[in-house]
This record gives structure tokens, sequence and C-alpha cells, in this order.
């Protein structure tokens, strides 16, 4: 984790019960009871796949945020319940039903919550607006942090962008071979990347070299400015006068194997 001008840069992995980790992220004889104790030593995010499929408890969140140290953060997976059903301007229930769940009991190591939409959902604007105006900007008194990852082709056009910048909910750039890349800047104080282009033949998941280029544009989110080696649709915003941005980066799905090397190979670069 490193802080760039008052911005803090962290990188991460999609959960951290994965079997394959065991003998090459994990020592071979740690018990898995405290696998998240251990990768949270070792890295500043975890993206929790958990909430995704299932309710949790509030006793679960307390457990967790017990188990990592200061400065460590999650970022939460929004419930399939509510991303994957037919229409997402009726997802207002379930929307208060996840952020009212205990969500609150991770206090200061809650990070953004990660709504991922279905790859055949497509862009209409008065539904996708309805469901921005339903996430809450807080809950308990407990600011929150929306991000959408936009999965089909539709949503990478500039109405979807300024329905995004004007409810303060990121745009999750995916670094995929199978989504839109949109890499526009429209929450106002954090970015939030998922890097899905992994390698488990490549002993930090990312070359090299691609680990140096994301260093880089991690370091620009976080002045403020927009990397200009990455596709935006609003080709007329101003990044030169953003302010300064958290970064959330995780390497997810391809190259997961490998993909707490990655980064930590990643951390190691923009803390030096």
């Amino acid at each position: 984790m490193t802080d760039t001008n008052e911005a803090t840069i962290r990188t991460g992995i999609g959960g951290w019960t994965y079997k394959p980790w065991r003998g090459s992220f994990y020592p071979p004889d740690l018990a898995q009871k405290d696998e998240l104790a251990y990768a949270a030593g070792q890295l500043a995010t975890i993206e929790i796949n958990g909430t995704y499929y299932r309710t949790q408890k509030p006793a679960t969140f307390e457990r967790w945020a017990q188990a990592v140290p200061d400065g460590f953060v999650f970022s939460l997976k929004a419930p399939r319940y509510v991303v994957n059903r037919k229409r997402l301007d009726e997802a207002g229930e379930g929307i208060a039903r996840f952020v009212n769940s205990g969500i609150v009991a991770l206090g200061d190591r809650l990070g953004p919550i990660l709504w991922q939409l279905p790859p055949a959902k497509p862009f209409a604007a008065d539904e996708f607006g309805a469901f921005l105006d339903a996430l809450p900007d807080s809950v308990d008194g407990m600011g929150l942090r929306h991000a959408v990852e936009l999965r089909h082709d539709s949503f990478a056009c500039s109405e979807a962008i300024d329905l995004c910048r004007a409810a303060g909910v990121a745009i999750v750039y995916a670094d995929s071979d199978d989504y839109p890349a949109i890499a526009d800047t429209t929450a106002p104080d954090f970015v939030y990347a998922r890097l899905q282009r992994g390698d488990n033949d490549c002993d930090t998941g990312y070359s090299p070299a691609a680990l140096d280029e994301w260093a880089t544009r991690l370091r620009n989110w976080a002045e403020g400015r927009q990397p200009q080696d990455l596709p935006c649709v609003d080709t007329q915003a101003s990044p030169s006068t953003s302010k300064p941005k958290d970064v959330f980066a995780y390497f997810i799905r391809e190259g997961k194997v490998r993909a707490p090397q990655a980064a930590l190979a990643l951390q190691q670069r923009i803390d030096a």
C-alpha cells in the first residue's frame, strides 16, 4: 500500500480460499482458518466473493475485520440476487437488504462495494439510472463507495458514463479479453480496476513489463491523471483538474494461481 498525494493505492486478489494457493502462496503447514490473516499481512486489500453467493451474518463481517491489520480494506462483491435480476430498476429492496446485512461491522476495513452486472445485460438508460439512484450514500452513518462492472458492450457510451459520473459511482476498468474496457473515471475519489489477463505460467502472473505499465497507470489515477494508453468513452473530459483518487486493483480470473504473486509484485513497484 502506498500514499500518493493523500490518495492510497492498494493491490489485491479475489477471495482468500483457493486450494492451489496452499504451498504456492500460503505456507504448506498454515491452517486454513489462518489464511485470511496471512493474506492480509501480505496484501493491502481483498475483494470478497462470498458476499456474491450468500448472505453473510454481522458476526462474520466482524470476524473478518478482526483478522486483518490496520490500513487493510475489503471490497465486497454485491449479491447475485441483486445484479442478476431481469430489471435493475426493481433492485432497490435487494440493495437495501444487502447494505443492511451487517457490512457496517467491517468498520474502517470496508472499502468499495462492487456491483457486477451480467454479460448479457445491455444498457437501458432509465433502468440503469434508477439502479444507480438506489445505491445509498451511507448506511448507519457510514459512507459507502460503489463501483459497477459493466460487461455488455452497449455500456461503452457517453450516456452510461454521464449517469455514473452524476451518481458518483465508479466504472470498473476491466483488463479483459471478454468485456469492454472503459477507463473513464466517474467516482469523485476512487478508481477500481480488475486485472483479468493473468498467466499461471508466469511467476508474477503478469509479465514484468506489463506490471511496470500497470504501476504507471495506477500512479496516474492516484494523482488525478488519466492514463493515456487506456480507452475512454468521454474523450472530452479534462483529467488534469481531477483531485487525487484512491486506487483499488485486483488480480482476478485468468492466472488465478499466480494472483497473489502478481498483486505483491505490482505493489512492490508502486511502493518503490
